[in-house]
């Protein structure tokens, strides 16, 4: 259906390989609607004992969405980019709940949307090169594709402080917040690659075997700080504990976070508090749709994509511009559940 991701079968196992290298293997809608449709056909194929997840050529595992496209339709009708965000979470919830175990490589760059096609697999394997990320705020977007649940679920305040600054971490980073299970050494991919086709029954242990030792996690060292000035669900009382912290880790936070999007910031910590203590995976993607229906068609989405990707002068003119700004009603109507007749359904 599309060249854009290469569905195939290799011995045991299923292969989703991601094939849009000039995006950096960003998603688009037919590659979601490819991707689910592959993983319906294997569920029930006796001939198919796990699902390998990478990208073919070129740096980076899977750099978001197709993030013009869907600010392209906000400002018109948002039809294609709501259509966008239903495929998305469908292939994410796919993932989620899928019976047979699924492998995710994560080498290189894994933002947004990448962050989406590989948490939910049993084993994610982070290398040298992984560049993790949900940098969604930076324009005017939140961290979607489940990120409500996964990373409310991270250690302390961890899963707050990467979702308000973007921060870019690596594969020891994620082995020690847990979002990656093993770290391998970028030239062992492809061995690991053949060796679980072969024997898929034997994933663990094949991981295990090519595994080194991981480095050792920089963000860790921060652990105490974030745990205490990312504390409150309150925007203002971050900001304000990062002004009174003074030290020149908590001002260059301060100063990262004067670029994002206020309003989505707080749509983020909103989403966090939310996903805690959601039901269920498919009740986490029912409110991401909801909210991204909201969002794409927002200034601050516009605003962003424009300043960050299109014109490229990294000036975004947020609004409201400040935290204060943003009121609750506001996060209320975001939040608004829609319809029974446009609402999210995982099938």
């Amino acid at each position: 259906m599309t060249d854009d991701v290469l569905i195939a079968t290799d011995g045991k196992v299923g292969r989703i390989r991601l094939n849009r290298p000039r995006a950096i293997h960003a998603l688009n809608t037919d590659m979601c609607i490819a991707m689910a449709q592959a993983l319906d056909g294997w569920h029930g194929d006796t001939g198919v004992e796990a699902v390998l997840i990478d990208h073919a050529e070129g740096r980076g595992f899977c750099a978001g969405g197709d993030i013009r496209m869907v600010q392209e339709s906000g400002k018109g009708d948002g039809a294609e980019a709501r259509r966008f965000f239903f495929e998305e979470y469908r292939m994410n919830h796919r993932l989620f709940t899928y019976v047979k175990p699924v492998v995710a490589f994560m080498d290189g760059i894994t933002m947004g949307g990448g962050v989406g096609i590989s948490l939910p697999a049993k084993y994610r394997v982070a290398t040298e090169n992984t560049k993790f990320a949900m940098p969604e705020t930076g324009i005017g977007l939140f961290p979607d594709v489940g990120g409500g649940w996964y990373l409310s679920r991270l250690s302390g305040r961890m899963g707050q402080y990467l979702a308000l600054t973007g921060a870019r971490i690596d594969g020891a980073d994620c082995c020690a917040l847990g979002l990656a299970t093993h770290y391998l050494p970028g030239e062992a991919l492809d061995e690991a690659k053949r060796r679980i086709a072969a024997d898929p029954q034997a994933i663990e242990t094949i991981l295990s075997e090519l595994a080194v030792e991981v480095p050792e996690s920089k963000l860790m060292d921060h652990a105490q700080e974030i745990e205490r000035l990312f504390a409150s669900d309150r925007l203002e009382d971050i900001f304000m504990a990062l002004e009174e912290e003074g030290s020149d880790w908590g001002n260059q936070q301060l100063e990262t976070m004067r670029t994002k999007s206020p309003q989505t910031m707080k749509v983020s910590l909103k989403l966090l508090l939310d996903g805690a203590t959601m039901p269920t995976f498919e009740d986490e993607m029912r409110q991401e749709y909801a909210v991204a229906s909201h969002v794409c068609q927002r200034h601050d989405f516009i605003e962003g994509v424009r300043a960050v990707l299109i014109d490229k002068d990294n000036k975004p003119q947020w609004n409201p511009a400040t935290p204060e700004g943003v009121s609750a009603h506001l996060i209320d109507q975001i939040f608004a559940p829609l319809p029974d007749d446009a609402a999210w359904t995982p099938n």
